[in-house]
């Protein structure tokens, strides 16, 4: 018996009139669907791609014409300390955040899924990843400051802080700050790797004789890799490009990058030095960069797991 002929409704064509006729089907489509995306693509224009063709042309450009100079510049003692501070910072946040958020991560998914707990926490480190800037700066100035609520409470029990000085220090004071900020980012990033492991391998291992210290070492942590090793290169991005918090505590010299790049733009002292400040921002997108690529490498072999 013959098979029954299909066709397309409304055009009466069959799939394979379909096939052999590519420029009916593009006919077809409609001509405003490509407006979805026209505000992403103008938003990622003026925000990304306009400031990033600024930053490059003005690294290798002066008053004079083309030039190494400002490219240069960066091997100064200032910048390459600056540099070094900087990556210092990011990486020891980066690990403190993601060791602490991912034990936290952790917690929060061993209980009750979408229980009222649940939501609550991770609707607050939603809320406490995007608390930074001048506000952050204000509540730790306001708690552990010289005067601070915490240092005067402290004081009054018998406890000397000091007169608080080390809040504005880049690896005392920023470290503690920036770790604010980190901790909850890991764990909104990272709970998903952690609530997609299966339990039937944890029940596979211990029908196989395994305890839980070798379901952990062989089974999750093997898994769990890519995912916190990619979510710490996250937090090393946040870090590094941070310029808000750390200006309103340290307001002595340019310790980290971000905060050299805002004195060669803002400062009434240095003049002239604009484009030296572009070629250090050319320096920061470099190593944003690469972070940021390996974290895609990362991202892309723990979805394998990961994927339902």
């Amino acid at each position: 018996m013959p098979r029954p002929r299909t066709t397309w409704p409304r055009t009466g064509q069959t799939p394979l009139d379909d096939r052999r006729h590519p420029r009916a089907r593009r006919r077809r489509r409609p001509s405003g669907a490509l407006l979805g995306v026209v505000p992403f693509f103008a938003y990622t224009t003026v925000f990304l791609v306009i400031p990033t063709l600024v930053v490059v042309v003005g690294a290798f450009t002066s008053g004079a014409g083309v030039t190494l100079g400002n490219v240069e510049a960066l091997t100064q003692p200032a910048v390459l300390a600056a540099l070094q501070h900087s990556v210092v910072l990011s990486a020891v946040t980066a690990a403190g955040g993601a060791v602490i958020g991912a034990v936290l991560a952790y917690a929060v998914s061993t209980g009750r899924g979408g229980g009222v707990m649940t939501r609550f926490v991770t609707s607050l480190c939603g809320v406490l990843a995007q608390f930074g800037g001048v506000a952050l700066a204000f509540a730790f100035l306001a708690s552990f400051g010289a005067t601070g609520f915490l240092t005067t409470w402290l004081a009054r029990i018998g406890v000397d802080t000091g007169p608080g000085l080390w809040l504005y220090e880049w690896d005392k004071g920023l470290m503690l700050v920036y770790l604010y900020f980190q901790v909850p980012l890991m764990l909104i990033v990272f709970l998903p790797a952690v609530e997609g492991l299966r339990p039937q391998w944890r029940e596979a291992t211990e029908t196989l004789g395994g305890s839980t210290w070798v379901y952990w070492r062989r089974v999750a942590a093997p898994i769990l890799l890519p995912s916190f090793v990619g979510a710490m290169l996250l937090l090393f991005t946040n870090a590094f490009s941070a310029y808000a918090t750390a200006a309103a505590l340290v307001s002595q010299g340019s310790p980290l990058l971000p905060l050299a790049i805002g004195n060669t733009l803002t400062s009434e002292v240095i003049l002239g030095q604009e484009n030296v400040g572009k070629a250090m921002a050319l320096a920061m997108v470099v190593v944003v960069a690469i972070v940021m690529g390996l974290y895609a490498v990362l991202d892309r072999r723990a979805s394998k797991w990961l994927t339902p």
